[in-house]
Parts: structure tokens; C-alpha cells; sequence
């Protein structure tokens, strides 16, 4: 009996939504899909016109195909609860509802990005990622975020030797199961716009050259003079050891703090956080100081919005 009525349930979902698989970017892990396999027919008694939808213009960042979306509403429930906008909503009543964003908005946050892991079916998709892999050919590495210090879970797609997209991992702990737009979409960086060749200043202008030239004019230009060495918030470790060996050798000095802080000496517990990052769910206050956590960790900026809606609710 509960089969025959999650079959009911099935085929209303189906109605409208268009079969459209083998083109859909969300084809092999769309959890439609997945459910239709186990408690769809192979038949339709539906023979009317299917509904159409406009697509809407999300942003940069976030694909539409509103004629696949099912109303399920979570990414209105997502954006307006967690990122806390309001850009989106659903309008019309019965077969006129939609869903929708007011006076043709985009989306103003930076966990946007977050709808488009929750759609569960090809409505929501990645602007950047689409069309270029399907989930069956990339390989799944568990990695570690570094574009923000919370350190959020993720896992890393890739394709041959390219990397094609960030998803979060679940970690209750630290990110729960989002993930920041910067995280998610950096990727696009590794390929594109890229310097990935040396060049070297002539008259004035920048000309393509090889290492040995690149090198021989670094070494030119450093021999005689005093060196410091500036190493920026992305530089791997290995890079960074890399130059403060030559500008050592040179008998310079190495400088990473770029605001001028000084740690304090002595007691350590004075500058590291010796709380939990899932501690902030039972804190009574939280003081913040000079920061603005919704641009620089906008995952744990949400964390800090549930608990705050908690203690007003």
C-alpha cells in the first residue's frame, strides 16, 4: 500500500516536469531521478500540454531551469532562514504558482550557492560547472576549504587533471553542511584568467619568456641589493619556505604579517581560540571585534544568525 502510494505521489510530480535526463546537469544525482527509478512508471496517462516556466536570472552564479522545479520551496526556505535575504518567493496560487524572485532580482549573498546543492531536481544548477562533466566521470577527493580561516569540509571534483567544481562535506562541527560562495566557486581561478608562464619586463612592456630567462633576470635584478620578502594569504607552504630560503641566503629578511600585527609573548590562550566553533550554538553572548564575519566566513556568519534568531525567537 505505501508503495502504490509513493507511486501516486510520483506520478503527480511528473505531470509537469519535463523528462529532459539526458540533458539535465543534474542527471546522476538528482534525487527526482533516483525516486522515479524505484517508484516511477514507464508510462504517462498525463496527455495534456506540460506547464512551462521562464527562467529567472539568478546572478553569475546560479543556473535556472524553472520548468523542471517541482515547488519544493527549499531554496526560498534556504535563502531567507539561513543567508538571510529575501530576494526569492513563490507567487501565483495553484497551476499559476512559481517560484520566483521579487522585481527581478539577483541574489545578494554569499552562500547563494547553496541552493543549487539543495534543488533536488535540474532546476537549480552551477552556472561556471554546467555542461562541462557529468558526476560519473570525476573523481572525489575529501579535502579541506582554505579560502576562509573556519576551515570547512569539502570535496574536491576532479576530471583528469582539472579540477571542475567544490562541494561541502557534512561536518556538524565546523561548516554543518554549507559552504561559502568564494569556496565553492574558486575553482574557476585554477584554469582561467591564470598566469601559468613567466614574463619579463623589455622597454617598458611585459614579453613572454622561459624560466632560464625569468630567472636569470630575477637574479639580476636581486644581486647587490637588499631583499625583503612579502608572502601573501594564499602562498603554499612550499613557496613560502622557497623564498625565505633565498632571501635569507641573500641575507634579507622575511616579513608575513601585511598589517603590522605583533603576537603577543608569553601566554598563547591570550591570541588562539580555545573554543569550538560549535560552541557558538549554546553561547549566551558573542562580541565580535573588527570583523565582518558575513564577508570574510559567511558559513559560520550563518551559524552566528541561528543562534542570535534562537535566544530573540
Amino acid at each position: 500500500m505505501v508503495k502504490k502510494a509513493r507511486e501516486g505521489v510520483m506520478e503527480f510530480l511528473l505531470i509537469n516536469h519535463p523528462l529532459d535526463c539526458p540533458i539535465c546537469d543534474q542527471g546522476g544525482e538528482c534525487d527526482l531521478q533516483d525516486q522515479a527509478m524505484a517508484y516511477g512508471v514507464d508510462f504517462s496517462r498525463y496527455r495534456e500540454p506540460k506547464r512551462a516556466s521562464i527562467d529567472i536570472n539568478l546572478g553569475p552564479l546560479v543556473e535556472t531551469h524553472m520548468t523542471r522545479c517541482i515547488s519544493c520551496t527549499r531554496c526560498i526556505r534556504f535563502t531567507t532562514e539561513v543567508a538571510g535575504i529575501t530576494q526569492m518567493g513563490q507567487t501565483g496560487r495553484g497551476e499559476d504558482a512559481e517560484i520566483t524572485s521579487y522585481l527581478n532580482q539577483t541574489l545578494d549573498s554569499e552562500m547563494q550557492g547553496n541552493i543549487i546543492d539543495l534543488c533536488p531536481v535540474g532546476a537549480l544548477v552551477s552556472k561556471p560547472y554546467a555542461f562541462t562533466a557529468r558526476p560519473w566521470e570525476l573523481t572525489k577527493t575529501e579535502s579541506i576549504d582554505v579560502m576562509d580561516a573556519l576551515g570547512s569540509n569539502t570535496r574536491v571534483d576532479t576530471k583528469g587533471r582539472e579540477v571542475m567544481r567544490f562541494l561541502p562535506r557534512n561536518h556538524d562541527g565546523v561548516n554543518e553542511e554549507w559552504l561559502g560562495d568564494k569556496s565553492r566557486f574558486v575553482w574557476d581561478g585554477l584554469r582561467r584568467q591564470r598566469l601559468d608562464r613567466p614574463y619579463v619586463r623589455v622597454d617598458g612592456k611585459l614579453k613572454p619568456a622561459s624560466w632560464t630567462e625569468a630567472l636569470a633576470a630575477a637574479a639580476a635584478a636581486m644581486k647587490g641589493r637588499k631583499v625583503t620578502g612579502l608572502v601573501g594569504d594564499l602562498a603554499p607552504v612550499e613557496a613560502a619556505f622557497a623564498l625565505k630560503e633565498l632571501v635569507e641566503g641573500l641575507g634579507g629578511k622575511v616579513e608575513c604579517r601585511t598589517d603590522g600585527a605583533r603576537l603577543p609573548t608569553g601566554n598563547r590562550s591570550g591570541y588562539v581560540g580555545t573554543a569550538a566553533i560549535e560552541d557558538i550554538d549554546a553561547a549566551e553572548m558573542i562580541l565580535l571585534v573588527g570583523t565582518n564575519p558575513r564577508l570574510e566566513a559567511p558559513v559560520l556568519n550563518a551559524r552566528i544568525r541561528k543562534e542570535a534568531s534562537s535566544i530573540s525567537g
